[in-house]
């Protein structure tokens, strides 16, 4: 059973697997893997991994819309 567990003194997110009956090491460490990206901790790991200011941050975030607005337009021009 996976299950994400905070803590609360700096707020880590710890994912969590038991060992089910039967179950081989492979398919457990499979299923650990799944948990962890769906508990998205190494995208939170890497965005925190230097620092970044909130101008620069707001910078990114803008370059981001207006791709997305571009793509956008890109994908209805095309559905016609």
């Amino acid at each position: 059973m996976a299950s994400n567990e905070s803590n609360l003194n700096g707020g880590i997110v710890l994912a969590k697997v038991k060992l089910r009956d039967g179950e081989s090491q492979d398919k457990l460490l499979r299923r650990f893997r799944k948990v962890v990206i769906r508990s998205k901790v190494l995208s939170e790991v890497r965005k925190r991994r230097w620092f970044v200011a909130k101008s620069e941050q707001r910078r990114i975030e803008k370059k981001k819309a207006i791709r997305r607005y571009k793509k956008k337009a890109r994908m209805n021009r095309y559905d016609g």
